[in-house]
């Protein structure tokens, strides 16, 4: 009886510390399972929207995205967004970078030198395009250069039926086509021939420019630092050269002399010139002044 009791007991240590063992092994499981799902968590949440990289069955979409983001330098963050952009097989349409001074003063350091400061921030505007396939991976290249990101939009434009209605558009004007050459030859066939033809090379046209949308997603790029930048930049003490020879008195006075003699001479010039003139006023006054002379006198008044 006493040994059933000590196989019995046996029997119930060994059951518990198996039962432990199964006990731990599915707690550390559920714990590897927790990571694994907050891990996955992060990488949804770090991830960028499921818009850049969505594909549905039967369905065509034109993506288009657009990013604000302050950066720590714009040239630096501008060069690595290009060069991601090459190459994820994009390219760049436009690159407009530039800065904004918004204050310029000049501060004198001795009397041949100066310190010239400017307070700026730079900013860029891009537009690039990517293959549609990349927008997700190009977009996540631009985040990486953020030091705060103001908005982030992602477009999907559905395009199905506007592929199917150019398709049975293209058909129309076809078939348009194949009636007209039935035609008569005459002045109305020739019209309607052009105008045909017209509206096919504009329909292909557009063809042609959602085919690219669909095949290149679009991305406008905004991106600025976010504080002033200082530029100091040495110069030359404009304030000390303009006194040094704002007036010179000896070259002054030579050119004032030299100036005078010049005028005497446009003078001259300028009477010779009026000599007519001249020459009737000195009759006239000659004249004048001997019919003066040539009146007899007052008879005197006697007392």
């Amino acid at each position: 009886m006493k040994t059933t009791y000590i196989q019995l007991s046996l029997s119930a240590v060994l059951l518990l510390g198996i039962y432990s063992c199964k006990k731990g092994e599915v707690s550390s499981a559920d714990l590897e399972a927790y990571a694994t799902t907050d891990s996955t968590a992060a990488i949804v949440s770090d991830s960028i929207s499921s818009v850049a990289d969505m594909k549905v069955k039967d369905k065509q979409f034109i993506k288009t995205a657009d990013v604000n983001m302050e950066v720590k330098d714009v040239y630096n963050a501008t060069v690595a967004i290009e060069k991601s952009v090459q190459e994820l097989g994009g390219f760049v349409t436009n690159s407009n970078l530039q800065s904004n001074v918004v204050s310029e003063n000049t501060y004198n350091t001795s009397n041949e030198e100066a310190m010239l400061i400017k307070k700026y921030q730079t900013e860029n505007r891009m537009q690039v395009r990517i293959p549609a396939e990349k927008l997700g991976e190009l977009l996540t290249a631009i985040n990486t250069n953020k030091l705060f990101l103001n908005s982030r939009s992602i477009n999907a434009e559905d395009v199905t039926a506007n592929i199917k209605y150019s398709e049975l558009e293209g058909k129309r004007n076809q078939k348009t086509s194949e009636n007209i050459s039935k035609l008569k030859t005459n002045k109305d066939k020739v019209t309607l021939d052009d105008e045909n033809m017209s509206e096919g090379n504009l329909q292909q046209l557009q063809s042609m420019n959602m085919t690219d949308d669909l095949k290149y997603s679009t991305i406008d790029i905004y991106i600025k630092e976010p504080q002033l930048r200082i530029a100091e930049i040495a110069v030359t003490n404009t304030t000390s050269i303009d006194n040094k020879y704002k007036y010179n008195f000896i070259y002054d006075a030579k050119d004032g002399f030299v100036y005078g003699f010049y005028l005497i001479q446009r003078i001259i010039v300028a009477l010779i010139n009026v000599w007519p003139l001249l020459l009737i006023a000195a009759a006239i006054l000659y004249f004048l002044r001997k019919r003066k002379t040539s009146k007899p006198g007052q008879p005197k008044i006697q007392g």
